[in-house]
């Protein structure tokens, strides 16, 4: 599956007002793994920016006077997303600006949801998972263990490129390890009847000190972060071990 995560800069927070977008930028996924291929540029609004905007950004207008319009632009980045699905942050906002933009030029260039195969809004999946909390990407980024230590104004680019290891870590889970075949295709399980003699001796494996450290290592990391690991209520005292 092709996925291409997504972050727009913009001159305020309505594009109702006449707000315009000043960046976009793009990574792309496939198969949840990053290709190296991005899709990045910074535009000409042709309006002012609402307080606040230019400083959050970190943009001005005299920087933004030579770079291109949306419409020299438009093309290459609709030819980036076609077909993938789109991963967004709070995804109303953006999209609701990049359908304005498409739509000053003209009823032939749709909407962005015509040219994506879905747009997955990775807000709602935190709110969905950590409900009553907050979800904003500095949030994420704390809660998930995803270092944005680099990000000190929004940038799309930097934005798109965090988002995208948040939205792995929101939606990994056993579909990661890969069970599946190599075609993708799932083989049919074949159910085998087995029979255990309880009276015999359960077989101990032997675990190498480097693995014990690396998962202690682990439940102290989940420790510092929830409070305590679900795998604590399983541990057995050592006395009652050598018991």
């Amino acid at each position: 599956m092709r996925q291409v995560i997504l972050d727009t800069e913009t001159t305020g927070l309505n594009w109702r007002n006449g707000n315009r977008v000043v960046e976009i930028g793009c990574v792309e996924f496939v198969e949840r793994r990053p290709t190296g291929r991005t899709f990045h540029t910074y535009l000409k609004p042709d309006c002012q920016f609402e307080q606040g905007a230019q400083e959050v950004t970190g943009l001005t207008l005299e920087f933004l006077a030579d770079k291109p319009r949306f419409e020299e632009i438009v093309d290459e980045f609709l030819a980036f997303i076609a077909g993938a699905e789109l991963v967004i942050h709070n995804a109303a906002f953006d999209v609701g600006f990049l359908d304005h933009e498409l739509s000053r030029l003209g009823p032939q260039y749709g909407t962005v949801s015509g040219h994506a195969s879905n747009i997955e809004d990775s807000l709602l999946l935190a709110r969905k998972q950590f409900p009553g909390q907050r979800n904003s990407l500095d949030a994420l980024c704390k809660r998930l263990g995803v270092d944005n230590g680099h990000r000190q104004l929004h940038g799309a680019l930097l934005d798109a490129q965090i988002l995208a290891e948040v939205y792995i870590a929101l939606t990994s889970g056993q579909e990661e390890i890969g069970f599946g075949s190599a075609d993708g295709v799932d083989a049919p399980v074949e159910a085998v009847a087995v029979q255990l003699d309880a009276s015999r001796p359960r077989p101990r494996v032997a675990i190498e000190d480097e693995d014990l450290a690396a998962h202690e290592a682990r439940l102290e990391k989940l420790r510092k972060k929830a409070g305590k690991a679900v795998w604590d209520q399983w541990l057995v005292p050592v006395d009652e071990v050598a018991a």
